[in-house]
This record gives C-alpha cells, sequence and structure tokens, in this order.
C-alpha cells in the first residue's frame, strides 16, 4: 500500500513539473489603480489554489483540535465517574501446595 501511495504523489509531481515546464508564460494581471503584473502561469495558477485551500484547511485543523480536547475532557469525567477494575495480584503458593503435574499414557487415550 505504501508503494501505491508513493507512486501516486510520484506521478502527481511529474506531471505537475511537465505541465509548468510547457505553460512557462507571463501571464499579465491587472490590478487596481491601472496597475499590472506579470506573472508566470504556473505560479498564478498555484498561488489561486492556495488561496482557496489554506483557509479550508486551517479551519478543518481548528475544529480537530477543538473536538479532540473536547473528546479528551469527557474522556478525563468518564474516567473519573466509572474507575477501572485493577488487575488482581497473582497468587503466591508457597513450595508445598504447588499442584502435582498431571501425567498423561498416551496409550489409554488412543482410539481403537
Amino acid at each position: 500500500m505504501q508503494f501505491l501511495r508513493t507512486l501516486f504523489w510520484v506521478a502527481l509531481a511529474v506531471a505537475l513539473v511537465l505541465f509548468a515546464r510547457e505553460n512557462w508564460h507571463a501571464a499579465t494581471i491587472n490590478l487596481w489603480g491601472g496597475l499590472e503584473a506579470d506573472v508566470k502561469l504556473p505560479v498564478l495558477i498555484l498561488g489561486a489554489f492556495l488561496l482557496g485551500f489554506l483557509p479550508t484547511f486551517l479551519l478543518y485543523r481548528a475544529r480537530m483540535w477543538t473536538m479532540r480536547r473536547r473528546l479528551e475532557g469527557v474522556e478525563r469525567q468518564l474516567a473519573a465517574s466509572h474507575p477501572v477494575a485493577q488487575p488482581a495480584a497473582p497468587v503466591e503458593r508457597a513450595p508445598s501446595e504447588a499442584p502435582e503435574p498431571i501425567s498423561v499414557d498416551a496409550r489409554a487415550h488412543r482410539p481403537s
């Protein structure tokens, strides 16, 4: 599975590099006040992608952080209200109380 994931990312990176190489042209952007900016097309596309992706990603991470904090608080309350039973300590026997080994005669249990 790791191989397929790596193969996917390598293929995506190669496709992006080929796209950028073939489209390395200046694009003119008209800004406010009569200003113009010449930006390479792949840089413009990357900037537009990040402009849409980063706010969504940051909102997602903030929600996950909030939910994780809430869950930890609920888990602490649950652990405080319902204590977990501890496993019993092993019973130590004196050597004289040790059970005797059982010997099994293999011939007695042979099917006829």
